[in-house]
């Protein structure tokens, strides 16, 4: 039996189509997000592997309504999808393999429905996005939608349950620090699109015009403003290792990694400085090979 079917049968994914199901979207994944997919194959324990990675998939999709196609059809697409979901939540039944192996993971996961209920009452706030006026829009945004659909999948290796919300508060945390890193690094295809993650307030202090960004002149503030949301960011991951006494030990690997990886990340945006505008930065390979062989090790120890 290979390895991927023992975590089927681990997850207790046993009738033969929901078993295809799970393995389409761990093949979504696998597409569209190989690093991603391997670190979970290494770190994650097999019983909960099949969830994560479907979550995932859900997660991705729910992305690709809001964020590509013509604009006047992003709405409609997701609010036919949101019903399509929403529905299946309430008969129990569906048609569409995805939302199938939502179902099965809800029945395996039960107290899961509300983070998923959260994640469908505000993600369509994506549809919205159009940048920042104030650090209070950013902030709102996260609440609104980056919280929601990390959750949608980080819960699923959290503590079950989160009484005094502690783990929610510890994900904002890394969220907050993941998100922000995420707009500096990708400003220059922000910037192309028409609407910059960083708020217009920031760009202001730092004599930064979107103007200046459009036309590929870096201001002589470029370099410090990238280096304050760099910052900013670091604190925040930094702190958001707090999460690693918070979660079940098999979980620990994981999220420990990925905390890591984003902090060799804002090492490489950092360096990178004003030549973020040519194009985002990557974390080091060996740095991120060191990471991914530290926390195997501390997988293999956790099981």
């Amino acid at each position: 039996m290979s390895t991927w079917n023992q975590s089927l049968t681990a997850a207790g994914i046993r009738e033969p189509e929901l078993r295809r199901d799970y393995s389409t979207q761990r093949g979504v994944v696998r597409r569209y997000r190989r690093s991603a997919y391997l670190a979970c194959r290494m770190l994650l324990p097999p019983a909960v592997l099949p969830h994560v990675l479907a979550t995932t998939a859900l997660m991705h999709h729910g992305d690709d309504l809001m964020d590509t196609g013509p604009k006047p059809q992003r709405a409609p697409a997701w609010a036919a999808w949101e019903q399509r979901v929403r529905a299946a939540l309430e008969t129990g039944t569906t048609d569409e393999p995805l939302i199938r192996t939502l179902l099965h993971t809800l029945s395996a996961h039960p107290r899961h429905r509300e983070v998923v209920d959260s994640y469908l009452a505000t993600a369509g706030a994506e549809l919205e996005f159009a940048g920042f006026a104030t650090e209070a829009d950013y902030q709102a945004y996260l609440d609104a939608y980056s919280l929601p659909g990390f959750l949608l999948v980080a819960a699923l290796i959290g503590p079950e349950p989160d009484p005094d919300g502690a783990f929610r508060a510890g994900c904002r945390t890394f969220i907050d620090g993941s998100q922000r890193l995420d707009f500096v690094n990708d400003l220059a295809e922000d910037i192309r699109e028409g609407h910059p993650g960083i708020p217009a307030e920031t760009l202001k202090h730092f004599s930064v015009t979107e103007e200046e960004l459009a036309a590929g002149h870096a201001s002589p503030g470029l370099g410090s403003l990238v280096e304050h949301e760099v910052e900013a960011a670091r604190t925040d991951l930094r702190s958001a290792r707090e999460l690693l006494g918070l979660i079940p030990p098999a979980g620990r690997p994981m999220v420990g990694a990925l905390i890591e990886i984003e902090l060799l990340t804002a090492e490489a945006v950092l360096a990178r400085g004003a030549g973020i505008l040519r194009g985002s930065a990557s974390p080091s390979l060996p740095g991120t090979l060191k990471v991914l062989r530290d926390a195997r090790r501390g997988a293999r120890a956790a099981r």
